[in-house]
């Protein structure tokens, strides 16, 4: 359990790090207190990972270990070579509704630029694949993670380490993990 649990919140710490996610929360943040933003964007992801286990816990049992590990594996590596070829992005314009509270424009941010994202999609995956329970803790701490480094320091490290040097990382750990997923396959 604890393997899957840690290899999950690594694999989507990575992923996000960086991640429009994040840098909107960042933005939001320095507008408006930290902590309704940080709850808001926490809500979204929970809510979100609960959808994503769901659903890749149910093709487990649909779908038969192979082709289910076929698909993780063509998952991965698209994901993996799709954030290797990404560059920064810069363009974090947020237009904030007026009457809406911190953290409702927070959580429907982060709903609707999440929902079907890459990351929902791997969480689903891995659901399919390992203990969907320890998916949801590592998924769920790593977003949260990743939201509150956002929120307290994201403008240091988007000064210091490129959002592209974050995107080779996470591109390479999604080709190793559908590397590994294949030689457990075969």
């Amino acid at each position: 359990m604890f393997a899957s649990l840690a290899s999950t919140f690594l694999l989507i710490f990575l992923a996000e790090f960086g991640d429009k996610s994040q840098l909107v929360c960042m933005l939001l943040a320095s507008r408006h207190r930290g902590l309704p933003v940080f709850l808001g964007a926490l809500t979204a992801f929970a809510i979100l990972n609960i959808l994503a286990v769901t659903i890749g816990a149910a093709a487990a049992q649909l779908i038969s270990e192979f082709w289910l590990s076929v698909f993780v594996i063509a998952l991965f590596s698209f994901f993996g070579i799709k954030s290797l070829l990404e560059t920064e992005d810069d363009d974090g314009a947020i237009d904030e509704k007026p009457g809406h509270t911190v953290f409702i424009t927070t959580f429907l941010m982060i709903f609707v630029a999440e929902l079907g994202d890459k990351t929902q999609l791997t969480i689903a995956a891995l659901a399919a694949a390992h203990q969907p329970i320890s998916v949801y803790i590592g998924a769920t701490l790593a977003l949260a993670a990743t939201t509150l480094i956002g929120i307290i320091g994201g403008r240091w490290v988007t000064q210091h380490i490129s959002t592209t040097t974050l995107h080779r990382v996470s591109g390479g750990l999604f080709l190793a993990f559908a590397v590994w997923t294949t030689y457990t396959l075969f």
